[in-house]
């Protein structure tokens, strides 16, 4: 029976993923930080470690580099959240076996763990290890599109970044608002400073204040010593806030001084402390109708949208749908070590008619799926989910079906490609000429 040492620090999830490995006949020790961790490994031996890469007394990186150094024949595995699977690729190039990226899949769980364990490790210290170069580049995410929506994006970036204002990014789940956030950070003067990502959506408000600003040893039940919040991490960098709309009322309030006045108090303390950071927020809701709702104050809601910056959602990048996917499957290739060259004409075909609703996290997903099921040099039809395939059979009368909405999609396709008939006639599947007809019809200027 494999044995597995698992290091999570949230409680209630680190259970809940002991009682699945244990069902799947794996031996299973916890740890809830990185010292746990540390004890652990010295006490017993094991097959494989199992890590998350954000540890309140470590982070996963530089625990996996102890752990490689120290014991290079045990593979480790990172767990992380999708707006860290950059980092994640970075350790992998530095010796970690691969990464699963939260929400977890259970097949996914599975698999990864078995092809680590089936891997041999390296014998030798990490930094006798050297890794092939590949194409990409794992230090920033951001990929630069031909649409004209990357390209708006683009712009808006190359402007905000040397500033120092408060930016609000808006966008679907899955379309890359951290990645965009990082870019900000990595162009701007605070670039050697850390940039720390948060998502609001996974802080219980009771620990909010804690998670912010850091409390002291003892202020509260399991508060077993002190602890630097994100705030303080953050001084001279940038601060992350993903999902921002999720924040209960009261936590609001407690960020919007913090905001205003530049300095925090952790809990339990009765000293104030100076920061200097950037704020970037992110939401994939309308934050002006939940304003009005008397869910999110007004006030904070200026305070953090000095500057709004669009992330688009897949369909609106259309074509910038394979530069993307020729980019996952590089990165694919990378973290499987295969050698996939393309996608096939069928295939190809197949994405483009397909909606995307999880964005470039699907996306992500999809290609790194089907270069792991993939045998051949080419990623075929047979590697891809069912569900592309329903949708080619319900769209089969058209890609960008000219229906009952009509009149909506052709005006919706002049304003994707700024009035360019000809690009709109392209993005639409139809001749120039059915396109004059149509703007004729429907009274279109």
């Amino acid at each position: 029976m494999p044995k597995i040492l698992l290091i999570e620090d949230d409680i209630s999830f680190c259970k809940l993923l002991e009682k699945f490995l244990i069902k799947k006949a794996f031996d299973v020790t916890i740890a809830f930080s990185a010292e746990e961790a540390r004890l652990a490994i010295k006490k017993e031996s094991f097959d494989l470690i199992l890590t998350d890469l954000r540890l309140p007394d470590s982070d996963g990186i530089g625990l996996m580099t102890e752990f490689k150094t120290s014991y290079p024949e045990i593979p480790v595995v990172l767990m992380t959240g999708y707006s860290d699977v950059n980092t994640a690729v970075k350790a992998i190039k530095n010796g970690a076996a691969d990464y699963i990226s939260k929400p977890f899949n259970p097949d996914e769980v599975l698999l990864v763990i078995t092809n680590a364990l089936k891997t041999p490790q390296a014998k030798t210290p990490i930094k006798e290890k050297k890794t092939p170069a590949k194409n990409v580049s794992v230090d920033n995410e951001f990929v630069k599109g031909i649409s004209v929506a990357s390209k708006k994006l683009l712009d808006h970036i190359k402007l905000v970044s040397p500033t120092d204002m408060s930016v609000l990014i808006i966008g679907e789940s899955g379309t890359g608002k951290e990645i965009i956030a990082k870019s900000i950070h990595q162009q701007s003067h605070r670039k050697a400073n850390n940039f720390i990502a948060v998502d609001c959506g996974a802080i219980p408000k009771e620990l909010a204040a804690s998670e912010f600003f850091g409390h002291l040893k003892g202020s509260f039940t399991g508060a077993i010593s002190d602890k630097m919040g994100y705030f303080e991490a953050a001084d001279g960098g940038t601060l992350f806030l993903d999902e921002i709309g999720n924040l209960s009322y009261e936590n609001q309030i407690q960020l919007l001084r913090a905001l205003q006045e530049r300095k925090i108090k952790p809990v339990g303390s009765n000293k104030e402390i100076n920061v200097d950071i950037r704020i970037i927020t992110a939401t994939n809701e309308d934050l002006r109708e939940a304003v009005k709702n008397g869910d999110f104050r007004e006030d904070l809601y200026h305070r953090i949208n000095e500057f709004s910056i669009q992330s688009p959602s897949l369909t609106e990048r259309g074509e910038d749908l394979m530069i993307f996917a020729d980019y996952f499957l590089e990165k694919a290739n990378q973290q499987l070590n295969k050698e996939i060259i393309g996608f096939s004409p069928e295939v190809v075909s197949i994405f483009q008619r397909y909606s995307w609703p999880g964005n470039l996290r699907e996306l992500q997903n999809c290609v790194k799926r089907a270069t792991l099921l993939s045998q051949g040099d080419f990623i075929e039809s047979d590697v891809l989910p069912a569900e592309f395939f329903q949708v080619q059979k319900q769209s089969n009368e058209g890609v960008f079906s000219l229906s009952e909405n009509e009149k909506e999609t052709i005006i919706h396709a002049l304003s994707r490609t700024q009035n360019n008939k000809s690009e709109a006639a392209k993005l639409l599947k139809i001749t120039r000429k059915t396109l004059y007809n149509k703007l004729k019809q429907y009274n279109i200027d």
